[in-house]
């Protein structure tokens, strides 16, 4: 297993992380899988035996169980690994239990300690960007988790490329701790992040953390060109039909198809190698229902995508350059580069 700095911190991370949106199974989260203390044990395991040391929860998944159970199955082992929980999203009713503001963070944040079964999480991130609280009170009060040393790092996730940069700058100006990491959706399907987002992260040294790098499910090789969406996957209750750009999906698809035939290995292998070479990524998340998915998902990082089988999925999941990147890049490209490819 590869290792990584996150960001700019001295924090390391293994480059496939684990991801705990199945576990728990309570709500419409039982769509993404209904893992509990029992499996979930075997799965950690496996990861841990893997060499993966990066677990990555949030307080709204399955509305607090998803932590539960995380906590029981890392047990003893708590302190051999990183701990990410998320908060912004409403898991109660009432006033106050929603966003970004000082209270919300604080009390969250004692609920996931709580949940967890531990006295400190590694990296606590904002799940989504609030736009009703000041950047001040938000990162103050992890700040102050900080130094109360309830949480050691924080991090963002779903930001767009001016908040990240305006958190930055808050930070700065203020002296407060400032977002190590980002947690965006990057993949061969959505690449979007890459006009504003990674070159944000590679300019302030804010890593990236990769979530639903297979797109749902799209990249994994269950769904083809022709045929009907496979009845368990969870893209029929998250995603209406029409909203996927199906001939780009299906070209991507067998791109995956014809190197993993080559490799002798899986497409989602080949799907999240694609991801662990882009610029900027410090880690990648998976999740599984199982250990046959599990399994096949960790053997990703015991090989590597060629330059060039990189360079080949870029070109065949490429989208036009929206404005003004398009106008940089035609009148003026020798002062805008492309992002490299490998970092």
């Amino acid at each position: 297993m590869e290792y990584r700095f996150l960001g700019s911190s001295g924090l390391e991370v293994s480059v496939l992380g684990f991801g705990t949106m199945t576990l728990g199974g309570e709500g419409r989260f039982a769509a993404m899988g209904n893992v509990q203390a029992g499996e979930a044990a075997r799965l950690v395991g496996m990861c841990m035996d893997a060499g993966v040391n990066l677990y990555d929860t949030a307080d709204m998944y399955s509305a607090g169980k998803s932590e539960e159970v995380l906590g029981k199955a890392l047990g003893a082992r708590r302190k051999e690994i990183v701990l990410a929980s998320k908060v912004f999203f409403r898991i109660e009713p009432g006033t106050n239990k929603v966003g970004l503001s000082r209270r919300h963070i604080v009390e969250s944040c004692e609920a996931s300690l709580r949940r967890l079964n531990t006295d400190y999480i590694d990296l606590y991130q904002a799940h989504n960007f609030d736009s009703f609280t000041p950047l001040e009170e938000t990162l103050r009060a992890f700040d102050d988790l900080i130094r109360a040393g309830k949480i050691r790092y924080a991090g963002c996730s779903n930001y767009s490329g001016w908040q990240l940069m305006k958190a930055a700058s808050v930070s700065g100006r203020l002296g407060l701790e400032r977002y190590i990491t980002q947690q965006i959706n990057y993949s061969l399907v959505a690449r979007e992040a890459e006009h504003e987002l990674v070159p944000a992260g590679l300019d302030q040294k804010i890593g990236i953390m990769v979530w639903s790098p297979l797109q749902g499910g799209l990249l994994s090789g269950k769904f083809r060109r022709g045929q009907a969406r496979p009845a368990e996957s969870r893209l029929n209750t998250l995603d209406p039909a029409g909203t996927i750009d199906e001939d780009r999906l299906y070209r991507i698809v067998d791109a995956l198809d014809e190197i993993a035939g080559q490799r002798g290995v899986s497409l989602s292998q080949v799907a999240l190698n694609w991801a662990v070479r882009k610029p900027a990524v410090d880690t990648v998340i998976i999740g599984a229902r199982n250990e046959e998915q599990l399994a096949d998902n960790l053997a990703a990082a015991t090989w590597s995508l060629t330059d060039a089988e990189v360079e080949r999925l870029d070109e065949i999941s490429a989208r036009p350059l929206p404005y003004p990147y398009w106008h940089q890049r035609k009148f003026a490209g020798d002062r805008n580069p492309p992002l490299p490819h490998v970092r």
